[in-house]
């Protein structure tokens, strides 16, 4: 028990951290953040892959890994996708040909 109050302890600790240094970042670097913070959820597929593999299918640990892997997808897709159409911004746009 005291070590799953540990754990809370922690989780709450970082989302409380996480929430108050983002919400101090300006606005024009969010997205680089958010392009940075994709290596870091590939990490946490990574580790939720190892989490899924080491622990019987029925159990809760398979269950989160499971959980932290879809979730870290989504975030990394999220991510390059904005970054994505940050990159485009910044693309020379043709000019169209001018009609005779």
């Amino acid at each position: 028990m005291h070590e799953l109050l540990l754990l809370l302890f922690i989780f709450t600790l970082a989302a409380f951290l996480g929430f108050e240094l983002i919400s101090k970042v300006p606005s024009q670097l969010h997205t680089p953040l958010m392009s940075g913070s994709n290596a870091i959820s590939g990490i946490t597929i990574v580790g939720a892959i190892v989490a899924m593999l080491e622990n019987p299918v029925g159990s809760i640990a398979f269950w989160v890994g499971f959980a932290a892997m879809v979730l870290a997808a989504i975030n990394v897709v999220g991510g390059y996708i904005v970054t994505d159409r940050m990159l485009g911004m910044f693309k020379k746009k043709d000019k169209p040909a001018a009609k005779a």
